[in-house]
């Protein structure tokens, strides 16, 4: 199983804590990436200066295995034979 979780440090509160949206439990991965880049394109439309990130990760791990954030609309994965974050498309 894989979760996609939304992050939002909003901009114009500096030292609250970062406000953590689950986004849904996947059993496939790339039904996890799809629902984080769609909230990552809503949250796009929206104007917030706020900064934001997504990941998807197996459920329970410390590590992610895709990530993207609002600033600059990359996305990564994880190579787990490296342990770096490699830049994808």
């Amino acid at each position: 199983m894989f979760e996609a979780v939304e992050y939002v440090e909003a901009r114009d509160r500096p030292g609250e804590p970062v406000a953590e949206r689950h986004l849904g439990e996947f059993s496939e991965l790339a039904a996890a990436c799809d629902t984080a880049r769609q909230a990552l394109g809503e949250f796009l439309t929206t104007g917030s200066s706020d900064y934001a990130w997504w990941i998807v990760r197996q459920r329970g791990a410390r590590m992610a295995s895709w990530i993207a954030d609002s600033r600059s609309q990359k996305e990564f994965v994880l190579d787990l034979s490296s342990g770096q974050l490699v830049e994808t498309g």
